[in-house]
């Protein structure tokens, strides 16, 4: 096996003193320009690469970031919360601990720890689904922050999507597209409390009230987020009496069984009726006929927002007005509106 090249090896190799390479290695600035390309030469040539341990132990920062998630890793859709936290990482040459737990709270006390004992400088909690989260005291020892959930008490500043907005602008959007009968799917109202359940839900009041709209019950369904419920709840909506011309589906699962039953029936998107999705999960929405206008739920810059937070802004100024910092949700235009 090829021995490893040291610092020492590099200045007997480059002609120049150990303190000389260190330099070079730190951009120090008291190197000429010569000296330093010769050194950069060796140092390519013999393929040195520093020692992480030691620039650990002399700079006191690990440079390691850990991620806690539940399901995130293993979500296709929220799987961007990791890339945007990722991004960050490695603009600001860090490297980011990736750690899927489940639902298991004897694995995250372990994780935890184990970010711990290497040092990390700061840890990112996130879960799949905006919800409150419960923390373990240990995890406070570093800066924390929060992605796509909350912590009641307040433990650590958290980054989500702006549920009510989202509702709102998906409303808006069907009422300006001229209509005025329009039905609602929410989900996970088997959930008390969920944030996606009651914001969307408020926005969509507030936006029928904002047009003059009375809002009304037989418009309302409860649904549960599945694509079985969009087929049964749209069904349900369509025997009225004076049936609605548009659907805001609380989520895209929901809206892929409402493209079903209006298929059933017979009816035309959006010609006969329009249909707004939420979340944007791209594997659906893009594959439906026509592919669905939705509300994108904003899990890469929720991931950067965390890592930036944790890792670019001085600790005087890392703080913010809210406890709870809300990220739009954009409205992706596409053919079922």
């Amino acid at each position: 096996m090829n021995k490893k090249p040291t610092i020492q090896d590099i200045a007997r190799e480059a002609g120049v003193g150990p303190g000389t390479v260190s330099r070079v290695l730190n951009g120090h600035p008291n190197v000429s320009d010569r000296t330093r390309a010769k050194v950069a030469s060796v140092i390519e040539t013999m393929k040195y690469r520093p020692s992480f341990a030691a620039r650990h132990m002399r700079t006191q920062k690990s440079r390691l970031i850990g991620f806690i998630s539940d399901e995130v890793a293993t979500t296709p859709f929220a799987g961007k919360i990791i890339l945007g936290a990722q991004d960050v990482a490695w603009e600001q040459e860090y490297i980011l601990l990736v750690a899927n737990i489940g639902d298991d709270v004897v694995r995250i006390d372990k994780v935890v720890e184990t970010f711990l004992e290497r040092d990390v400088e700061g840890i990112i909690f996130s879960s799949m689904y905006h919800r409150e989260v419960y923390l373990p005291e240990k995890i406070v020892s570093v800066p924390v922050v929060l992605a796509n959930c909350y912590s009641a008490d307040a433990i650590a500043p958290a980054v989500v999507p702006d549920e009510y907005k989202g509702g709102y602008e998906a409303t808006a959007n069907l009422i300006g597209a001229g209509h005025r009968r329009i039905g609602f799917i929410n989900v996970n109202t088997l959930e008390p409390g969920i944030p996606a359940s009651i914001g969307r839900w408020r926005g969509y009041r507030a936006a029928l009230a904002a047009a003059g709209i009375a809002a009304e019950a037989a418009l309302e369904h409860p649904g549960y987020g599945s694509e079985i419920d969009g087929y049964n709840c749209t069904h349900a909506l369509m025997a009225l009496d004076e049936r609605p011309t548009a659907i805001f589906c609380a989520n895209d699962r929901t809206a892929w069984g409402a493209y079903n039953a209006l298929a059933e029936i017979g009816l035309r998107i959006p010609d006969d009726v329009a249909i707004i999705g939420f979340d944007n999960q791209t594997i659906i929405a893009e594959s439906l006929h026509p592919a669905l206008t939705t509300m994108e739920l904003p899990h890469y810059e929720m991931g950067r927002w965390a890592a930036n937070y944790l890792i670019c802004q001085p600790p005087e100024q890392n703080r913010f007005d809210e406890q709870v910092r809300r990220l739009t949700c954009p409205l992706i235009p596409r053919d079922s509106v």
